[in-house]
């Protein structure tokens, strides 16, 4: 399974190489790959280092980058920490990541909400005098066409027997509140509306229980037969193909929308109506104009902080009366952007 902020760094190259062709090259560090010799000679021959967290692997591979960070600030290296997420990540992932803040010299943050989740932050929040904001873009392009898979023909005889297609996409874990939406599949299920709810992503694996928590909720709730969760989707036209069957998306967030949700942006480009919470922060898309544009074209449609169950459910069914809407979206600009912001920092 990809993970996503290493897909994201590999997107970023590209962008930033794209402004300047020859300007970066790529350093690969896993467990096999990535020997301390590797990394001396490879910050040799740079002026910056730029490294994302967090990583999927961190129990693992940890150590490595952090390695790379120190030896970049003993040879005077200029250190970019991408930093896409802090206060939703486990307390132990935190504490690994912190050498990383202390020998970063900027810290690029996607979200306002994140950087004030590390100003609070009582042992590290002095360092958010560090952070920049940059305009994050989605990972996945919408491609030309699309595959179709077995799930696929599911949700499409789903469609055909009547039922209501909810999508959710991304990996699954307890900063999305994936039970949350299975409490509204709940309540739609109860309207008579027959809800089928498609998790098109695979679970988080790491210190937490979160699958086995997400189907003992479905299982509580009575909605298990109502719940598919498909696992890692390889294929972008596969994905797009079993977003070509879903009637809307929806996220419940306790955070609200943030500038950071990479998988609201993929969601978007299939045309079909997003349901979300609002951001907590009247500020959190002011350094975002373009996900601020899809917000005030109703492409993303917010429901109030602290709105009930009910207040989705009613979202969820009105969208059965909205047409799709495809519209250009424009992926490099998205991605022209952001290489620009870390651009700027180095």
């Amino acid at each position: 399974m990809q993970c996503g902020v290493g897909h994201f760094t590999r997107l970023l190259l590209d962008a930033l190489e794209k402004l300047e062709p020859g300007s970066c090259t790529s350093l690969t560090l896993t467990r096999s790959e990535g020997t301390p010799a590797d990394i001396w000679r490879a910050i040799g021959s740079a002026r910056s280092v730029v490294c994302n967290f967090p990583i999927v692997a961190w129990k693992r591979v940890i150590l490595r980058p952090l390695l790379a960070l120190a030896i970049a600030r003993l040879r005077r290296r200029r250190v970019v920490l991408i930093q896409h997420e802090w206060g939703g990540l486990h307390w132990l992932r935190r504490i690994t990541y912190i050498p990383a803040l202390l020998l970063a010299d900027s810290i690029v943050m996607f979200s306002p909400l994140v950087r004030r989740e590390l100003a609070d932050d009582r042992l590290v929040g002095w360092m958010q005098r560090k952070c920049v904001l940059a305009p994050l873009p989605p990972n996945i392009e919408a491609p030309a066409g699309i595959a179709d898979s077995k799930l696929r023909q599911r949700l499409a005889v789903a469609r055909e027997q009547g039922r209501l297609v909810i999508g959710h996409f991304g990996s699954i874990y307890p900063g999305k509140q994936p039970n949350a939406l299975l409490r509204i599949g709940a309540l739609l299920k109860e309207r008579g509306l027959k809800p089928l709810i498609v998790y098109v992503g695979s679970f988080i694996r790491g210190v937490d229980t979160v699958e086995e928590s997400f189907y003992a909720r479905a299982a509580e709730l009575g909605v298990i037969d109502d719940v598919v969760v498909s696992g890692y989707v390889e294929s972008d036209h596969e994905v797009f193909g079993l977003f070509s069957e879903v009637h809307a998306f929806c996220y419940p967030l306790d955070e609200g929308l943030t500038a950071r949700r990479s998988s609201v942006l993929t969601c978007v480009q299939s045309g079909r109506p997003l349901i979300v919470t609002g951001p907590a922060l009247e500020d959190e898309f002011d350094h975002h104009p373009r996900f601020r544009e899809l917000i005030h074209r109703g492409v993303i449609v917010l429901v109030a902080q602290g709105s009930g169950d009910e207040i989705y459910a009613d979202r969820i069914a009105s969208a059965l009366q909205w047409p799709t809407v495809q519209s250009r979206f424009d992926f490099d600009g998205w991605w022209q952007d952001v290489a620009q912001a870390v651009r700027a920092q180095l």
